[in-house]
């Protein structure tokens, strides 16, 4: 999607459940307790694996969703707050719309903690963004827990005590808990509706898209 965007000018987007899974970012890599957390994610049943964009671990249980939205860039050195501070607004405009008291921010000793992340009115964190950028185009993408909090909060206590690193395991919110529909589906419709916006868009099968030797799981 990043290469095509960039090569053809058109955005594309992507939202779709990834399955259990307990992603780890290249910090948690380099970390002296790796080995440690991994065995530990296998344990609570959720295979790891790495990715290449992003912070500190995060897990996604049955019904949690992603998204990647590819936007063609003119010049890539601008503009870099300003996806990110969009991607959230967007995130809070679709799951308010179906009814989640959601707000920019996270709480302390969250699950990768980063600067544009949303969490529950007074509660836990329930999305968070990150960014790939290249010359042409740029990837904003992210998670959204929609219900499943009990396996996601046992996992990254075990996680993140194997890694060393600060976390509480209420700080772990969703859709559901914000008052919004547990349905991935749902939430998943508000999703796309809300980053395409009104726009004229294409429906194709993922599987028809180009990928290049750098691409993404």
């Amino acid at each position: 999607m990043l290469a095509e965007a960039g090569d053809a000018g058109v955005p594309a987007l992507r939202v779709w459940a990834p399955g259990r899974s307990l992603a780890f970012g290249r910090r948690d890599a380099h970390a002296d307790g790796y080995d440690r957390a991994r065995a530990a994610a296998r344990e609570h049943g959720f295979p790891p694996v790495e990715r290449s964009v992003g912070g500190r671990a995060v897990a996604y249980a049955e019904s949690t969703l992603a998204f990647a939205h590819a936007v063609p860039l003119d010049d890539a050195r601008t503009r870099l707050n300003d996806r990110y501070g969009a991607a959230v607004d967007t995130l809070l405009d679709a799951l308010g719309g179906v009814g989640a008291d959601v707000t920019r921010g996270e709480p302390p000793r969250s699950y990768c903690p980063g600067d544009y992340s949303v969490r529950v009115a007074g509660g836990g964190k329930v999305a968070g963004v990150a960014q790939r950028v290249r010359d042409d185009a740029a990837l904003v993408s992210g998670c959204v827990t929609v219900a499943e909090r009990g396996p996601i909060r046992a996992v990254l206590s075990a996680v993140y005590d194997a890694l060393g690193v600060p976390f509480d395991p209420e700080s772990v919110g969703s859709v559901a808990q914000a008052g919004g529909p547990d349905d991935p589906d749902a939430v998943r419709d508000a999703i796309e509706t809300a980053l395409v916006d009104d726009r004229e868009a294409e429906v194709r099968d993922v599987a028809d898209l180009p990928v290049d030797g750098a691409g993404e799981g």
